[in-house]
């Protein structure tokens, strides 16, 4: 059996509480929850604007994978959890920016979205992710 590892990076904030910032388990990555901060700062970034809060989400979750020794194509499933769903459309296209500018080839990663309260009144989104090696 193989032996669950803590990923860990600077390049992504470091957990609020007490969770791994992702956890790999032989082929398999899950990323816990990111949000729109900076990881130099730890800082949430950009209040209001939903398109800025996906990219800098998608970049933290970016951030880990790659920690991992996976990359962006490895990912299987991402989640999407919004808190207001008139801000879908705008997430939506970040999302599918930043998604088709990291994806090679023509096998997009799986997705959910769902609409929520989440942690922090700043976040409008947060974004976990599964990757396979």
């Amino acid at each position: 059996m193989s032996e669950k590892i803590a990923v860990r990076t600077e390049g992504a904030p470091a957990p609020a509480h007490t969770f791994s910032q992702g956890v790999r388990k032989g082929p398999f990555v899950q990323v816990s929850g990111q949000g729109p901060v900076d990881p130099a700062t730890n800082e949430y970034l950009f209040p209001g604007d939903v398109a800025a809060q996906t990219t800098r989400t998608l970049e933290n979750v970016r951030a880990i994978i790659e920690a991992s020794g996976a990359s962006f194509d490895d990912v299987v499933m991402l989640r999407v959890y919004l808190t207001k769903r008139e801000d879908f459309a705008v997430m939506n296209d970040a999302y599918g920016e930043f998604v088709n500018k990291h994806t090679h080839g023509d096998v997009l990663p799986s997705r959910t979205t769902v609409f929520t309260g989440l942690p922090r009144e700043e976040m409008l989104v947060e974004i976990d992710a599964v990757a396979i090696v």
